[in-house]
């Protein structure tokens, strides 16, 4: 057969490691170059080899459940791969672990021996990046992968029967010119929000011819104020000079008004000042009877010296009679109490002896006799100590009575020493007294003194008043031009800030209306961009997409429908003519009727599912001639249904391919012939495996 020799270009799949996958426990599978034959018995294992590169690859397909990958029973499983890209070595690991359900767990990538771990999004985008797919591809199933690489046969039956619209919008996606639908869906969505916005601005820009009128007539009455405002203030500059004279001619008699409450304030302190003063010259008289009175009381006592030293002397000797007396009655309660200790000894002794039977020393029995004598002496020194207490008592309490007569006549001698004190100091102050009085007489004579000029000075005092008093009358003349001059200015103050408020408010009016017109000029010329935009979408942009994309799917459909009828013809008869309808519908016509799909053998259907694969495969890596998959095809049973006749016919479709790499899965032993490789493979109870 005819197929490319292998240079190292494109990609190559050298090796795949399954562990506890499907029927697997354990395999490798190596894969030589050219051309391999997955050969075995039905059931075998050798669909599952394919479904595990798939799942090295890409991982699990959204829809796809682990559980049909992971082998019954086992909680992990591990698919290896190792293959080729343009001479780089990669290697690719993901694992399955089972929990509530089965999920994809670890993930690496190994190229030219730098491996990296791996989320499993990450993972496939960079799988894709690799083999060179498109990224639009990133965030679909592996499709394009199955179109070019590997599509079971079964699969690519379905796609030839699905309804015409679902199988041309597949292959619009497989050919990736599904883009041209997507861009007239958003063109129409363009379109469609740019009337809106076109309707909003429209209702926005409505009103723009009269804004700019309200605008011009709105500028005239704003000139009109304006010069109404100038004269208003120019009035109420006059109002408030005319204002300003009256008042500073009231402020000057006003001058002369406080002058005059100032003398009247003046005249009452000055007549406060002479009660004051008079008043005092009253209380001074009075306090100079009452030191006349004192100093004659004081020059008609009689005091000596001497009888206060006698006194002291006396009462010296008393406290020193009382210091002993004290003495002798603490020297008494002191035996008083050493007594009483004494007693209390005896006590303690007298109950110690009754009760004691042994002596404690020499431990012999204390005869009665001798416990007799002790006691008795013991009552004999109580009682004699009672008598003693009792004596001492008595001579204390004479001692106390001695010492508080002594008590009493010391404080009664101390009583009579002060007072002799209080008359000495007297006696001493009667000279302070008479100064005093001779200072009280002079201060008199000057208070009398001070009260004459005091109302001398108030005599001078009212009659400047009186003088002054004449300006009160012109104070209230001017008071009242001033209150109208006020008034007045308030009124031209009022009008001048009614119209500078209206000036200021037309000015607001007038700007936010520029602003408004400012924006609405500029929507409008967003609504004539809008338009014009509307008007290239919907009337040259989308009718050029949808020429490209009719013209695009024309040439597919060209080749496509070509490539079909020549695949076919190399496995079926020359009696049947084939070719595919505007909607890649295969058309099967045999003497000028068209066929049904569904009144062809089994082996004419496959015929048509194979050469429709085989001739997808080429228009796909025609249109996507950078994709890195572009050499290599996996079949998988694509004779299923296949007579001897077109068995044999086979060969010559293998021999067209022209691939690097071809792998194909069948149980036909006839195959085999027609390969270069064969990898066979057995189920021994319920483990595939690779024979030896």
């Amino acid at each position: 057969m005819r197929l490319k020799k292998y240079w190292g270009f494109e990609m190559k799949i050298n090796k795949i490691t399954l562990q506890n996958i499907r029927s697997y426990k354990q395999q490798e599978v190596v894969f030589p170059e050219g051309s391999t034959l997955l050969s075995g018995d039905i059931g075998s294992g050798k669909t599952s080899v394919l479904l595990a590169i798939e799942f090295a690859l890409f991982g699990l397909q959204p829809g796809q459940r682990g559980s049909s990958l992971l082998k019954n029973g086992e909680k992990e499983g591990k698919v290896s791969i190792e293959f080729e890209v343009d001479g780089k070595k990669v290697a690719i690991e993901r694992t399955l672990k089972r929990g509530k359900s089965v999920s994809q767990d670890y993930c690496s990538i190994t190229v030219n021996n730098e491996k990296k771990e791996l989320s499993v999004t990450e993972l496939k985008s960079r799988v894709l990046e690799i083999l060179n797919y498109p990224k639009e591809f990133s965030k679909k199933q592996n499709i394009l992968y199955k179109f070019t690489v590997y599509t079971p046969q079964e699969e690519m039956k379905q796609i030839i029967l699905q309804d015409s619209e679902t199988r041309i919008n597949t292959l619009r996606h497989v050919f990736g010119i599904d883009k041209y639908k997507r861009i007239l869906e958003n063109a129409s969505i363009i379109i469609s929000k740019i009337r809106e916005e076109k309707r909003v601005k429209e209702g926005i820009t409505m009103n723009l011819e009269q804004e700019k009128l309200n605008l011009a007539s709105k500028e005239k009455d704003i000139g009109e104020k304006q010069s109404l405002l100038a004269s208003a203030e120019k009035d109420l500059f006059l109002k408030k000079e005319s204002r300003k004279r009256v008042q500073e001619d009231k402020e000057k008699i006003y001058k002369k008004v406080e002058e005059k409450m100032r003398l009247k304030q003046e005249i009452e302190k000055t007549k406060i000042s002479i009660l004051n003063k008079e008043d005092s010259i009253s209380s001074n008289k009075k306090l100079m009877e009452q030191l006349k009175v004192q100093i004659k009381e004081l020059q008609e006592m009689k005091f000596d010296e001497s009888v206060i030293s006698q006194i002291e002397s006396e009462i010296l000797s008393k406290k020193k009679e009382k210091e002993k007396l004290d003495d002798m009655k603490l020297e008494i309660s002191s035996r008083i109490n050493s007594l009483n200790i004494k007693n209390e000894d005896i006590r303690r002794l007298e109950q110690k002896i009754s009760n004691l039977e042994s002596c404690p020393t020499c431990l012999q029995n204390i005869d009665a006799v001798y416990r007799a004598n002790v006691l008795n002496k013991a009552h004999s020194d109580f009682a004699r100590n009672r008598e003693e207490i009792e004596s001492l008592e008595e001579e204390k309490k004479g001692i106390a009575e001695r010492a508080g007569k002594i008590a009493a006549e010391i404080a009664s001698k101390e009583d009579r020493v002060n007072s002799l004190k209080i008359m000495r100091v007297k006696l001493q102050g009667i000279e302070e007294k008479q100064a005093r009085l001779a200072e009280m007489e002079k201060l008199n004579i000057s208070l009398e003194k001070d009260i004459s000029l005091l109302k001398q000075h108030n005599e001078t005092l009212e009659k400047s008043v009186s003088e002054l008093s004449v300006f009160d009358d012109i104070f209230m003349e001017r008071q009242k031009e001033l209150e109208e001059a006020l008034k007045e200015e308030r009124i031209a103050d009022i009008k001048a800030a009614e119209l500078k408020r209206e000036v200021e408010l037309f000015s607001r009016q007038i700007d936010e209306l520029r602003e408004r017109i400012r924006r609405t000029e500029i929507i409008k010329k967003e609504l004539d961009y809008l338009s014009e935009l509307e008007n290239w979408l919907s009337k040259k942009f989308m009718p050029v997409i949808s020429f490209v994309e009719k013209n695009v799917m024309a040439k597919l459909k060209s080749e496509f429908s070509r490539l079909f009828a020549e695949w076919f013809s190399m496995l079926v008869s020359d009696s049947f003519n084939v070719r595919l309808s505007e909607d890649f519908t295969p058309i099967i016509e045999q003497q000028d009727y068209e066929l049904d799909y569904g009144y062809l053998s089994g082996g004419e259907r496959t015929a048509i599912a194979l050469a429709y694969r085989l001739s997808l495969n080429q228009v796909i890596n025609s249109l996507l001639s950078k994709i890195k998959t572009k050499d290599i095809v996996i079949l998988d049973e694509p004779t299923d249904g296949f007579s001897d006749q077109q068995l044999d016919k086979m060969r010559d479709v293998l021999q067209q391919l022209n691939v690097n790499q071809l792998i194909i899965v069948s149980h036909e032993q006839k195959i085999e012939g027609f390969v270069e490789n064969v990898l066979k493979f057995k189920k021994e109870g319920g483990i595939s495996m690779l024979e030896k």
